[in-house]
């Protein structure tokens, strides 16, 4: 049976980097805390260019989007349809606007978001009232005691004469009235820059476990009202599970993302195959909207084509939607020969990661407040590498005062940290003695 379902796996692995996409790891991987994507330290960040200020004048027809910096960057735009959205990335800038910025628009930008997109690129994204095209795109030199300035300039269109821009191979211009949009940068999307495969040590027979922490960059994820996003939330809880687990010396572990860095949801399944993860857990906080009532406690998710109720469904399509947020659209579809296979294998990596997830529960509910309905399943994209155990947990709702209170507290994170790895420790208990010499 386990010889058997090797076989199917190796040709999933051939298919689908084959056909599909190659298979590789983000740059962002951080492996065993030693990974490329660390922090920066002080002085670089100092280096990066600020962004200080930004305004946004206009109506439904003509709206202009102006950014104050501190030095001239260059930059590249270009336009997304469904929804509609403009995108500029630029290289790395370090942003210091207003609190709310972003949060309300004016004329055709109805909001924007900015941050990290990848080390050493920044994105700012701009969700449009309608359709629209790019009329110029530029950065102005200081002058006039006004500081260097970005600008973006758009027109409405009718939905016929909307363009989706495509790559194109040219560069925007720095000079005012001669820029226009091109082509994101080539490693817009993180895996882009990354090697052809990840180095593997073939004698460290340990299980690869693989830690997603949600969202990041430019993708805040959920917010409190006081301030707190999930993306800061989530990556001090994936980093402490982090070194709670390599203390054990029984794993390899691999970070998604161990630095403020957005990370497209496809490249986070591709790091947990490329590395043959014995399991991946994907580390979320939930936040109901306002009006719609109250509720607490953590909650532990796999994967699943129907979703369990309305709450799980409503998750599912709010985590979907982190590459929109991003600004990139990746889509990859399986040959039908490949998608038999893939869901061969995928009924018994789901049964694994239904039996992880029940032993999570065991052991959280000890440490940790947990929701009413603390099991459930829903069509969550992070989860569905076919031959990967993976499980999703929401860690509690930034959007109830006693849940957000513990998500911040470094006492209650050691508690449910150390409950984790003991869930992670039962479930792959007999694989760890298996893979020891002599066995």
């Amino acid at each position: 049976m386990a010889g058997c379902r090797n076989h199917i796996l190796l040709l999933i692995g051939a298919l689908t980097c084959g056909i599909a996409a190659p298979c590789f790891p983000a740059s962002a991987i951080a492996a065993g805390g030693t990974g490329s994507a660390q922090p920066p330290v002080a002085s670089s960040i100092e280096a990066f260019p600020v962004a200080s200020d930004v305004r946004i004048a206009g109506d439904a027809k003509q709206t202009r989007f102006i950014l104050d910096l501190d030095k001239k960057i260059d930059l590249r735009a270009f336009t997304l349809g469904n929804p509609y959205r403009v995108v500029i990335d630029t290289p790395q800038v370090t942003f210091h606007l207003p609190a709310d910025s972003g949060e309300k628009g004016r004329g055709l930008i109805k909001a924007f978001r900015y941050g990290l997109v990848m080390p050493g690129g920044s994105r700012l994204v701009f969700d449009l009232s309608g359709p629209a095209k790019i009329e110029k795109a530029y950065v102005l030199d200081a002058a006039n005691d006004q500081p260097p300035r970005l600008v973006l300039e758009l027109a409405a269109v009718d939905k016929a004469a909307f363009v989706q821009s495509p790559p194109a191979d040219k560069k925007a211009s720095d000079q005012a009235g001669e820029a226009k949009a091109s082509e994101p940068p080539q490693a817009s999307n993180p895996a882009a820059a990354a090697p052809e495969s990840p180095a593997t040590d073939h004698t460290d027979l340990r299980p690869v476990i693989v830690i997603d922490p949600g969202h990041g960059g430019i993708d805040n994820g959920t917010q409190a009202h006081s301030g707190e996003t999930e993306k800061s939330i989530v990556l001090a809880f994936g980093l402490a599970l982090r070194d709670r687990l390599e203390q054990s010396g029984k794993y390899r572990v691999v970070l998604t993302r161990a630095d403020d860095t957005f990370i497209p949801l496809g490249d986070r399944v591709k790091i947990a195959r490329s590395h043959n993860a014995a399991l991946f857990v994907s580390i979320h906080a939930d936040a109901l909207p306002r009006g719609e009532g109250d509720a607490q406690g953590a909650t532990i998710y796999t994967l699943s084509d129907r979703a369990s109720d309305a709450e799980a469904e409503r998750l599912a399509e709010s985590e979907n939607k982190a590459d929109a947020i991003g600004g990139v659209n990746l889509t990859e579809e399986p040959t039908e020969v490949a998608d038999i296979l893939i869901d061969l294998a995928q009924r018994e990596t789901r049964t694994f990661s239904n039996r992880f997830a029940r032993t999570l529960m065991g052991e959280m509910k000890t440490t940790v407040r947990m929701h009413k309905h603390p099991l459930k399943s829903a069509g969550f994209k992070v989860l569905k590498a076919p031959d990967v155990p993976s499980a999703l947990i929401e860690l509690g709702y930034v959007s109830n005062k006693d849940d957000l209170k513990h998500l911040v507290s470094d006492n209650w994170r050691s508690h449910t940290v150390s409950a984790v790895a003991q869930a992670i420790d039962a479930f792959l208990a007999k694989r760890i003695v298996s893979a020891e010499p002599g066995h």
